[in-house]
């Protein structure tokens, strides 16, 4: 597979992570880089927010604040890895 161009994910990948990309001339789907970006965001915000807030008024539920922030950190990750793709200019 030849290396990929800047331009190339300017215009988008025809088909990523569409597996019916063009079946019966269905049209190529389209990013939504932004709105996963958003959620990621407020995932993380929340997720954090609620494990704090669980650890200082409900110290008995530990284990549901150590599970929000394993969901906090998953947020981080993919709020990271997102604003690589849209960094390297994939269009959404």
């Amino acid at each position: 597979m030849p290396k990929r161009k800047r331009e190339d994910y300017e215009r988008g990948l025809p088909g990523y992570h569409d597996p019916m990309a063009g079946f019966a001339g269905a049209p190529y789907a389209c990013s939504a880089l932004t709105l996963r970006l958003w959620l990621a965001g407020f995932g993380l915000v929340f997720c954090t927010g609620a494990a704090v807030l669980v650890f200082l008024f409900v110290p008995e539920l530990a284990w549901l604040g150590w599970a929000l922030i394993v969901l906090a950190v998953t947020a981080l990750v993919d709020f990271g890895w997102v604003a690589h793709r849209k960094r390297r200019g994939e269009p959404g």
